[in-house]
């Protein structure tokens, strides 16, 4: 939850967990330029980062993975393993984070890449702490292409993952399977002549049906299902 800030305003409040001291810096200069965002502290492994977790309750983790001792995604599925109210962030520099994937399904609120653009990287952490998960289409797609290959279950997952979807209306499939394939709501009205707000609205019931938190994990099902998103 946002806090009251002086005069009124809402602010986030922000953790920063990286190793790295020039990325700590450089994220907290970044953050400080928007007046509704508040970095209360900083973590330089993951063990670090739980504990202070703890003691600030930041509405919001930045979660770098590589960090010594526990590494990032360890603590981030300690932290929405015990039901903090925080979102975590996973930072990610895309190469091998096969572990990502790990995070998104503890329930990780989405990922950056490390370069994210200041500007983006403030509209990611706001949405983050209004629930709304920080992937754009394209990130998306590459996330999928890199962490959702086979592996060991992949058999009875896919199995699973087909009766889960299978309980969708057709059109809720059909939309299910186009958020698989990281389409924006916009181009899945257009690619079925529907109209914006119907499209929103069959997101809404799969994600009901579900159970589900948000659309990259309706597209991590999808995947699971091993469908072919881009028919």
């Amino acid at each position: 939850m946002t806090k009251e800030a002086p005069g009124g305003d809402r602010t986030i409040d922000v953790l920063i967990a990286d190793d790295d001291p020039v990325v700590r810096f450089g994220l907290t200069m970044m953050l400080g330029g928007a007046a509704d965002l508040r970095v209360v502290a900083e973590a330089t492994d993951g063990a670090e980062a739980i504990e202070l977790a703890r003691r600030h309750a930041p509405d919001v983790v930045l979660m770098d993975i590589r960090m010594p001792g526990i590494d990032g995604i360890t603590a981030t599925e300690t932290l929405l393993a015990r039901g903090d109210a925080l979102k975590v962030v996973v930072l990610t520099t895309f190469d091998s984070d096969a572990h990502v994937l790990r995070a998104l399904r503890a329930g990780a609120a989405g990922f950056l890449l490390e370069d994210t653009p200041p500007e983006e990287l403030v509209v990611a952490i706001r949405q983050a702490a209004e629930g709304r998960p920080v992937l754009s289409p394209e990130v998306t797609r590459r996330l999928i292409d890199r962490v959702a290959g086979a592996g060991p279950g992949r058999d009875a997952r896919a199995e699973a993952a087909r009766k889960r979807l299978d309980s969708l209306a057709p059109r809720e499939r059909t939309v299910a399977i186009d958020v698989g394939a990281g389409r924006s709501n916009a181009e899945i009205a257009a690619r079925h002549n529907l109209g914006l707000a119907t499209v929103k609205t069959h997101v809404s019931a799969i994600l009901t049906k579900l159970d589900l938190d948000n659309r990259v994990h309706i597209a991590l099902l999808v995947h699971d299902a091993d469908l072919d998103p881009q028919a």
